[in-house]
């Protein structure tokens, strides 16, 4: 289990130290890395500003596959087998191949932390200092170097591994660790370079609401006089309807459509949440440094579902990790590795961004029927097959497996 070792406020203590792997975000794609991490030995260490499971930041739907495939059902609020599609001209309900699930994102995240062992800090972290420079000790602390190159170079089209120990700021001191992971979201703080910021780069905005009450279906609204580009939405959740809106153009503000859906839909527009979503995949790998989750662009374009992709990709980077502790490939070998699986996934990311930017173009005439004939269940069946395939559930049953090998045999068994 997780162990927090500080408190807020006048509490909060200073923070430096030294561990084998630091993972900076504690979602769900720094918490899959964690638990593909519990057995190796390793001093792994969580840094993140909020409490885990303290602050949901998405509407918290998954394919239901994915729950038990990792153990998570006591988190489950509520399954849906259709998908209900609105148009200005028509309403379409598509029969799912396989279903849908919201969730308590508290639960999840605090089932998720159960299932590694790690000890957890409160800190923001602000970047890394330039040129650590000090050789690496290993993870098992007895001095070798286990793997991680001082300065290894690595192939893939990222940069090279770096200096043998990484040093991460933040507000509360320095942490030094060969092995870290940036977990934190848009932002890619570890990231080197300048990082774009909003509305120039690829982000979509959404904003939800969660109103009390209750549902039966899992609704998509594709309707122009709510959002230009983008979509609504309405996610029933046990006792709480997410009611929201997601525009792809991050220029475009999303509070009054949220609150006209909402009051459309005869709902209360309280409970805010919102954030910035990537909508196109960056490199898992930068100077050393493996990204999973948002801060690597792993959230899915046109459908902008991040958490299946985060808990997807964090299980394969913590994999990677995992040999690195076991002293059975370098880290640069782990860099290479885990920066080809995921550039791996380029084209249906890359389809999904040129549909993304398509649907917006189709005349709302024509939208109508298009949407009709995609409800057919063949075509559901083939498409949404595909969509889940993307990142398969069967790829948290690997048990360890290098993260290329679980991707073959998930698509192999899908």
């Amino acid at each position: 289990m997780p162990r927090r070792a500080t408190k807020r406020g006048d509490e909060r203590t200073p923070l430096s130290r030294d561990c084998d792997v630091l993972i900076c975000g504690a979602s769900f794609a720094g918490l899959a890395v964690a638990r593909e991490l519990a057995s190796a030995g390793a001093d792994v260490l969580i840094v993140d500003r909020y409490e885990i499971g303290e602050r949901q930041t998405s509407a918290c739907g998954i394919p239901t596959t994915w729950l038990t495939a990792l153990g998570l059902q006591d988190s489950l609020r509520q399954t849906f087998g259709e998908l209900v599609l609105h148009t200005p001209h028509t309403t379409v309900r598509y029969d799912l191949p396989w279903t849908f699930s919201t969730f308590d994102y508290r639960s999840l995240c605090r089932l998720l932390a159960a299932q590694g062992t790690f000890t957890f800090e409160t800190a923001t972290v602000t970047g890394r200092s330039a040129g650590a420079d000090r050789q690496a000790s290993s993870p098992g602390g007895d001095g070798r170097s286990a793997g991680v190159d001082r300065q290894a170079s690595s192939p893939g089209g990222h940069r090279g591994a770096g200096s043998g120990v990484h040093v991460v700021n933040t507000d509360r001191g320095a942490i030094r660790a060969p092995l870290v992971v940036d977990a934190l979201g848009w932002r890619r703080v570890l990231g080197s370079g300048e990082n774009v910021q909003p509305p120039d780069a690829l982000l979509s905005r959404g904003l939800e609401v969660h109103p009390p009450g209750g549902g039966q279906d899992l609704e998509i609204w594709i309707d122009r006089s709510y959002v230009p580009a983008g979509y609504g939405w309405s996610f029933p959740a046990g006792d709480e309807v997410r009611i929201g809106v997601g525009s792809f153009d991050p220029r475009f503000h999303v509070k009054e459509p949220t609150v006209r859906l909402a009051t459309d839909l005869s709902a209360d527009p309280v409970r805010y949440q919102g954030n910035w979503i990537p909508h196109a995949l960056r490199p898992a790998t930068d100077d050393g440094v493996f990204f999973v989750g948002d801060s690597a662009g792993h959230c899915l374009p046109l459908t902008a579902e991040g958490i299946r992709t985060a808990l997807y990709f964090g299980l394969a980077c913590g994999r990677e990790l995992a040999r690195v502790i076991a002293g059975e490939q370098s880290r640069a070998q782990a860099l290479a590795r885990y920066h080809e699986f995921s550039a791996s996934h380029a084209v249906p990311f890359r389809l999904m961004l040129r549909v993304q930017r398509l649907v917006p173009r189709v005349a709302p005439r024509l939208l109508a029927p298009a949407v009709g004939a995609m409800g057919a269940k063949r075509f559901v069946d083939w498409s949404f097959g595909h969509y889940l395939n993307v990142a398969h559930p069967s790829f948290a049953a690997a048990d360890g497996a290098p993260a290329n090998a679980g991707a073959r045999a998930a698509l192999a068994a899908a």
